[in-house]
């Protein structure tokens, strides 16, 4: 039997919880639409940035770098929940989720076309404004599909495939970046072309019913306002698991910033040799994920407990964090990437069943997990912001083993959080 519907919030009608469980061919697209998502969101923030800006401005790259990151990853934060908010109250015959994953896509593709033309900062800048804008459009939507289709006793199952398929995202990201090493042009084209396929793969199967016009209370510009704002105070447990990913997501953001870099200055290969070990460290890291992912959502689901999951993940990813920052060879790189993908895969995999049962209202799920998405961002603007305080210890801009020290300190805390929820076991 569904469980008894919510009360209205922000004028969007209560619903009942999904009751039948999902089949293989739902979870199949939906995984595939959140795999093209990330390729496209990702790539650039894992290699083609990187290699972009180090070519454009090779004296000030970590800066130049870092200012393009922290500028995209506020507008993330401050957007994402809008568009989750509009997603939610979408009358559209195409449903309500469907109309803002093709537009999300289309306009991420059109950010990564004008990077790929870029011939200088600013219009880098621009266009990775202008993909962020866009693909966190889909992304709303996306994270909404778990709470409108998927029963709580299919979650922690459903998220520990899901999960992997941001790891997965870059793998394949990657990958289509070393097929054209020689062009940076097509390094951002490809993977938003694979982006545009798997999203549209999704949308043509995807059930979609939109809002109830009406239903609908009346909408004012300043339910925008309001759409970036949940009551950690009123929601204790939605406020501890949005304080845990943002602190676990600030310190695995050091290694998505730097993780080119570490390869580069620290281990001493060429940008063009970094391209393809990175690749190959990016495969390491998503093997170990999928060891872990799905068999860990799948006991989270058996043992009806999240909690443990997610603490014990979250210091598994520390470990691998200092273990990349201490690096001394590739070997040890890979190792480090395998260690953090043992965490990173059981984490994604249980932390979001647990999000999920927390939200303030599931009825209003995309634009509570709109405002969840922040603790995704925020770190990925903080984070270059802050690693230069540790990166120059003892001199100079490079002391990578002071930045994910720190990276680990995060994690740790990260995991702390997980211990005063008390509506998941």
């Amino acid at each position: 039997m569904s469980a008894s519907p919510s009360p209205a919030l922000n004028g969007v009608p209560a619903q009942d919880e999904p009751a039948t469980p999902v089949g293989i061919r739902f979870i199949a697209l939906y995984a595939l639409g959140q795999l093209g998502l990330w390729a496209g969101l990702l790539t650039p923030i894992v290699v083609t940035l990187s290699v972009k800006v180090g070519a454009i401005d090779p004296e000030g790259k970590a800066a130049s770098l870092g200012l393009i990151l922290s500028v995209g990853a506020f507008l993330s934060m401050a957007i994402t929940p809008i568009w989750g908010n509009l997603s939610d109250r979408t009358t559209s015959r195409f449903g309500r989720r469907r109309p803002w994953l093709a537009g999300g896509a289309l306009a991420g593709a059109a950010g990564l076309l004008i990077m790929a033309v870029a011939q200088n900062v600013p219009t880098i800048l621009l266009g990775w404004c202008v993909t962020q804008a866009g693909y966190n459009a889909a992304q709303a939507a996306l994270n909404a599909i778990i709470p409108d289709h998927v029963p709580e006793q299919q979650r922690g199952r459903v998220s520990g495939i899901l999960g992997p398929m941001s790891n997965i995202g870059i793998l394949v990201g990657t990958f289509l970046t070393t097929m054209v090493v020689g062009s940076t042009s097509l390094m951002f084209l490809l993977p938003g072309v694979f982006t545009f396929a798997a999203i549209g793969l999704l949308i043509t199967f995807l059930p979609d019913q939109p809002a109830d016009r009406g239903q609908l209370g009346p909408f004012r510009p300043l339910d925008l306002l309001r759409s970036l704002w949940v009551n950690p105070f009123a929601h204790r447990d939605f406020g501890w698991a949005f304080a845990g990913r943002f602190l676990i997501f600030t310190g695995n953001a050091f290694k998505l910033t730097f993780g080119f870099y570490v390869i580069t200055d620290r281990l001493g290969y060429s940008p063009a040799e970094a391209v393809a070990l990175v690749f190959t460290a990016t495969l390491v890291f998503t093997a170990a994920s999928l060891l872990t992912a799905t068999f860990g959502g799948w006991l989270s689901d058996r043992t009806g407990r999240r909690k443990v999951f997610v603490l014990l993940a979250s210091l598994i990813m520390g470990a691998g964090l200092l273990t990349l920052g201490f690096t001394t060879s590739y070997a040890q790189y890979l190792i480090g990437s395998a260690i953090l993908g043992l965490g990173t895969g059981t984490y994604l995999a249980v932390d979001m069943a647990l999000v999920v049962r927390v939200l303030p209202n599931p009825d209003n799920a995309a634009k509570d997990l709109g405002v969840f998405q922040i603790a995704n961002s925020l770190p990925q603007s903080l984070a270059p912001l802050i690693a230069p305080l540790f990166l120059t210890i003892g001199g100079g801009d490079q002391n990578y083993p002071a930045a994910f020290t720190a990276a680990l300190v995060f994690a740790v805390l990260g995991a702390l959080t997980v211990i005063p929820i008390r509506k998941v076991r």
